[in-house]
């Protein structure tokens, strides 16, 4: 499986937000709003939130296995690294 890093949004500096992402998986699913924040623990990543009816925020996708999330992870992180790198 081909997970691709299309484009990253970074966010104004001070922010625990750092940065959209976008990335596809093997060109065939496009994934829009991945963020990665700065935590108390160092930055991660989230996946995509909607709000329910409840006012509570909820993951929009969910990965179901923990080896994927993790490659997942790995290539926002690396690719948003790069990003910072070039500056």
């Amino acid at each position: 499986m081909n997970i691709t890093v299309t484009r990253i949004y970074r966010q104004p500096e001070g922010r625990s937000l750092k940065a959209f992402v976008d990335l596809s998986i093997d060109d065939v699913l496009l994934i829009k709003g991945i963020r990665i924040v700065q935590g108390p623990k160092g930055l991660f990543v989230s996946m995509p939130q909607g709000q329910g009816k409840d006012k509570r925020w909820y993951d929009s996708i969910r990965c179901l296995n923990q080896e994927f999330k993790k490659r997942l992870d790995d290539e926002v992180m690396s690719a948003y690294t790069k990003e910072i790198d070039k500056e």
